[in-house]
């Protein structure tokens, strides 16, 4: 009797994971191609508290350059604006996000370097940025990352620009970690903090939404090569994300997400980024 119960036991369970393979759960994809195809809907990872870029509103919805970004690829891919969910994606959990499957692609910031391509696959860059200061509008002593030497400086969990700062230029920087940078702005503001470092085009954002209160150093000193983040070793997606992303260099919805995005930052608008292939 007992040896039969165990045994209906395990055949529930063996019912239930082929189900779950077969169709019952989520149904997994080698490639964001695939998804987009067969289902007609993304997950698309993005930020939510940086202006210009990636910002809820009221209403929950998110405007800015990387959603205008998001729109157009997952357009090219044959998904329609409503049927993205954007997810909030904080710096520190962009790859586990990937790697778990709960978004199908990151657009949010995310700046393409060797240690990241080992856990995910990287389309672009779409942009081009460089690493600044943040800072009160009235200071005029941070003028640059050598001018850090004890003073308090924020930075994300998950981002490597205030390390860097301490590393190469003020061994002497009190390095302060926070969950968004929209925390670290409100601690500038409120006097606890000197300095938030991070891309300058993200910095731009927060100066333009409190013009006359916080200022951007304007002595970039790094090059962050922004790129949309896939699964790792989805050459498909990444192969058709770069498409879209030269198509939309060429027709000239690229310049105007980032002149809608940023036209009250006093932000010139670059050239558009080569693409890297690999």
């Amino acid at each position: 009797m007992f040896g039969r119960s165990l045994y209906a036991v395990f055949a529930v369970v063996a019912l239930t994971a082929t189900a779950t393979a077969c169709g019952g759960g989520q149904a997994s994809y080698d490639s964001v191609v695939d998804k987009a195809k067969n289902d007609k809907k993304l997950v698309i990872g993005v930020k939510a508290d940086q202006p210009g870029l990636g910002l809820r509103t009221p209403d929950g919805t998110f405007t800015g350059f990387d959603i205008e970004i998001a729109k157009y690829v997952a357009k090219s891919l044959g998904v329609e604006a409503k049927d993205i969910t954007f997810k909030e994606t904080v710096s520190a959990n962009r790859e586990a996000f990937l790697q778990q499957g709960q978004v199908d692609m990151v657009v949010a910031t995310y700046s393409i370097n060797d240690a990241r391509k080992q856990k995910v696959s990287f389309a672009g860059p779409y942009f081009v940025a460089g690493q600044d200061l943040l800072v009160r509008a009235d200071d005029a002593t941070l003028t640059g990352p050598d001018a850090l030497n004890g003073k308090k400086l924020c930075s994300v969990a998950g981002s490597t620009s205030a390390q860097k700062v301490k590393d190469s230029y003020a061994k002497e920087v009190q390095l302060q970690e926070e969950r968004t940078y929209s925390a670290c702005v409100d601690r500038v503001l409120g006097g606890q903090l000197d300095a938030i470092t991070t891309d300058n085009v993200i910095l731009a954002g927060y100066a333009a939404q409190h013009t006359g209160k916080l200022k951007v150093a304007g002595k970039p000193f790094s090059t962050e090569k922004y790129g949309i983040g896939l699964k790792k070793d989805d050459s498909a997606g990444r192969k058709a994300v770069n498409e879209a992303l030269t198509k939309m260099f060429a027709d000239g919805s690229w310049k105007k997400a980032l002149e809608t995005s940023f036209g009250g930052a006093g932000f010139t608008v670059p050239e558009a980024p080569k693409l890297e292939q690999y």
